[in-house]
């Protein structure tokens, strides 16, 4: 889900500035006859996997339930924890429900682009949450203003909500058939009427979604984590270009479009999702091991420590250290206090703020020669901090390894990247990143090192986007000519 705005970066810390952002989760409950334990309901459910799914979006967080005659909603800024009392939870009764964590860049966040959105009209209600980008959200936008509709917010979920509703009178299945058709771009939603929970993912399958089952019900979530965390099992990924619709008649299941290739983005694996979680047939924690052990082969440098940036970066720490025969060790440890309204004045205390957050273990790296893996670099911001840390705990080297290749064009997909001008490889070469930063050697995973450590896991699995590293995207991107727009 985006939110269309040109806000400036206001004085709010972002504690991650150095990390591309993963924009929504959305997970999805129904549940079918008698309910084992009245007091777990759907909407707690939904609670619960929006906890585990807490990582794809700190911003808003919403549920909607309906209790088979009406759908009630609920959203408000902030974490899951923040949004949701027993008593709110409460008040949402019914069989099914849908919730959505998200996250936006700062000027956009706002409750006006909080989801569910939930759309009320003659024939009925429909409450849909989206995790991905539209590329014509703009054309849409304009054809649904021409024909009547008013809008209460900039999110691209809005604009799905209101085509949805435009052509309900034909049927669930043809309106849904309809709006998918029209829609351009990535997206996986959960959409939910009085009585049907219906899941869709995008043509290229760039954004993910899997179903799960529990004993009396289904589930739909954007990672298995969320089915785990309610003691349901994971039963399959969403194929790309499926529409799953689920009610008291079970599972149906059939394409809305021809099959394309599949595009996941790649960095579901390297970063997003959490490790725990399996995705297209590959588990999340065995492609990050992979990718640092095939980043230790092509880029290997004599070294006392290999250290991870947390939390992302741990798991291609461990790969490296074992393929490299190179003690393992925690290094740096991470403040999980600090959020994104932890307030600073000016960009150079928000700099210095990466201090607050990220701290060294001065035995683990004192005097020794470190290896410090992090899964990417964006604008070089948090890895030149690092490297101080380090320095300053004692580290008489430090080598940068990245377990993703550099990142040189923006993603219009779902993820928030900044324009290329502040990608930093997009401008510079490695050995002057490597300036930058204050590194003593720098590397990256090559592309066909990423690919390959995924293959190796399952060489069945295949088909990546790519294009915040190639610059050549899935879908046509309206403007777009090698990541610059015209």
């Amino acid at each position: 889900m985006t939110e269309h705005t040109m806000a400036d970066f206001d004085n709010t810390l972002d504690t991650d500035e150095g990390k591309l952002q993963e924009k929504c989760g959305i997970m999805g409950v129904f549940l079918t006859g008698e309910n084992p334990d009245p007091k777990i309901t759907a909407s707690k459910m939904v609670y619960y996997g929006l906890y585990a799914l807490q990582h794809r979006g700190q911003e808003s967080a919403g549920i909607a339930v309906s209790d088979g005659q009406k759908i009630e909603t609920h959203k408000a800024m902030g974490l899951v924890s923040d949004v949701f009392t027993a008593e709110k939870l409460e008040k949402l009764q019914g069989n099914i429900a849908i919730g959505h964590v998200l996250y936006s860049t700062s000027g956009a966040a706002q409750i006006e682009n909080a989801q569910p959105f939930v759309t009320t009209f003659k024939l009925g209600g429909i409450a849909v949450a989206h995790n991905g980008a539209l590329v014509n959200y703009e054309q849409l936008k304009e054809f649904l203003e021409e024909t009547g509709s008013t809008f209460t917010s900039t999110s691209d979920t809005e604009v799905i909500s209101k085509l949805i509703a435009k052509s309900y009178k034909k049927g669930l299945d043809r309106a849904l058939t309809d709006t998918i058709q029209m829609i351009k771009g990535s997206f996986a939603l959960t959409v939910m009427t009085e009585n049907s929970l219906i899941g869709a993912r995008d043509p290229n399958g760039i954004r993910p979604l899997c179903l799960g089952k529990l004993d009396n019900g289904w589930i739909l979530a954007s990672e298995s984590c969320a089915i785990d965390s309610v003691g349901g099992t994971f039963v399959r990924d969403i194929q790309p270009g499926e529409i799953v619709i689920i009610n008291n008649d079970g599972v149906l299941s059939f394409e809305f479009g021809e099959r394309t290739a599949k595009r996941t983005c790649i960095f579901e694996y390297i970063y997003f999702a959490r490790p725990d979680s399996v995705m297209d047939g590959i588990a999340v924690q065995e492609a990050r091991l992979r990718m640092g052990a095939v980043l230790a082969q092509e880029s290997p440098v004599p070294a006392d420590v290999v250290i991870g940036v947390p939390d992302s970066g741990l798991g291609a720490a461990m790969g490296y250290a074992k393929a490299s025969n190179i003690p393992y060790a925690m290094g740096i440890v991470k403040n999980k206090y600090i959020g994104r309204t932890f307030i600073a004045p000016t960009q150079a205390e928000r700099e210095r703020l990466v201090f607050v957050k990220l701290n060294a273990l001065k035995n683990d790296v004192n005097g020794k020669r470190v290896v410090i893996i992090d899964d990417s670099i964006v604008r070089g911001t948090t890895c030149r901090r690092l490297i101080q840390i380090l320095r300053r705990a004692g580290a008489k080297e430090v080598h940068f390894r990245v377990s993703s290749p550099p990142v040189k064009f923006p993603c219009y997909f779902g993820i928030d990247t900044p324009c290329r001008a502040d990608l930093i490889s997009s401008s510079c070469s490695t050995e002057e990143i490597c300036k930058k930063i204050g590194a003593d050697s720098l590397a990256f995973i090559s592309p066909e090192g990423m690919l390959k450590a995924l293959r190796d896991i399952n060489e069945k699995t295949y088909g990546y986007c790519t294009g915040c590293f190639s610059g050549e995207y899935p879908v046509p991107v309206p403007g777009e000519i090698n990541g610059l727009r015209n």
